[in-house]
């Protein structure tokens, strides 16, 4: 036998009210259609449900065992079905799992975390490592909100231009290039190190430096900003990095920042999710608060 999840309606009704007449009313249909619809009801769960006692019905045993389940089946349906209700932070009971490169979880993820606490005490952040390949996890829902550098080529994935940044040269204090004017010539004849999840040696930065004719020695290959940052203080090595990512490390770490002497273009910052999340009012706020949290580090994207 097929169910027709409209007689859940109908118990509910019939079980809340007691009666067929009370019930019709109720779902503002007639009394003989009640009455049908009592009957499948009987049919379908071999039980009477409501019987006859003088001039009134009474539930049988089954139907009261059933009542509350059935209430709150229907309360479920409704709330389902119906337009989202405005968003309760303070009650906001979920798990976010956001993934930023390092550098960006450096540079704002306490305020990102410090945000969400003071907003939604009930929501926890999952905060993950940047894969080192393309992953599927954004389609599959392992993962909420995704930084990326360049827009996704994916229909189903949404992207918002939240920041463009610059590269800088970041030296330990006292370092040769911190002394006199930066040349491209002087940059290239320094060590440095890259930053890279699979340990490349090579990156944008050479390929500036090979239109010039001009070579740089990459004696090192770190897997986060942080290691390179270290190693930069403790080796004397260059590392070359996104600018609002070196602003809290010169305060912390004490490094020195230059302006990069090679003409790159800016580095675009994307946060990444999947449309389900289109009209999910808590991750519309998850997203919006991030994209406040990062602008507020990065220069605003200029209106096309």
């Amino acid at each position: 036998m097929q169910l027709d999840l409209n007689l859940l309606t109908a118990l509910d009704a019939l079980l809340e009210e007691g009666s067929v007449t009370g019930a019709a009313a109720r779902l503002h249909v007639t009394a003989p259609a009640m009455s049908r619809s009592l009957g499948r009801i009987r049919k379908a769960t071999g039980d009477q449900i409501l019987v006859r006692t003088g001039r009134s019905m009474v539930p049988t045993t089954r139907a009261l065992a059933m009542r509350a389940q059935v209430h709150a089946l229907v309360q479920q349906a409704h709330q389902l079905l119906s337009a989202q209700e405005e968003l309760d932070l303070e009650g906001l009971d979920r798990v976010f799992t956001v993934r930023w490169h390092d550098a960006l979880t450096a540079a704002c993820g306490t305020a990102l975390v410090t945000a969400v606490h003071q907003q939604a005490p009930g929501v926890r952040l999952r905060l993950s490592a940047e894969a080192g390949t393309d992953t599927p996890e954004l389609r599959r829902g392992e993962v909420d909100l995704e930084s990326s550098s360049s827009a996704p080529t994916i229909p189903d994935i949404r992207h918002r231009l939240v920041g463009r940044d610059r590269l800088v040269v970041a030296v330990r204090p006292g370092h040769p290039l911190a002394e006199g004017p930066l040349t491209a010539e002087r940059y290239a004849a320094a060590e440095h190190l890259t930053v890279s999840r699979r340990g490349r040696l090579r990156d944008q930065v050479d390929d500036a430096l090979t239109t010039r004719g001009l070579d740089r020695r990459v004696v090192a290959a770190g897997p986060t900003t942080a290691f390179a940052l270290q190693l930069a203080l403790d080796a004397g090595l260059v590392v070359t990095l996104p600018e609002a990512v070196t602003r809290t490390a010169r305060d912390r770490l004490g490094v020195v920042t230059l302006a990069l002497p090679l003409p790159l273009p800016d580095v675009p910052l994307y946060l990444l999710w999947h449309q389900r999340y289109d009209d999910d009012r808590a991750h519309t706020w998850l997203r919006d608060l991030a994209t406040e949290t990062v602008r507020a580090l990065f220069t605003p994207p200029t209106a096309s």
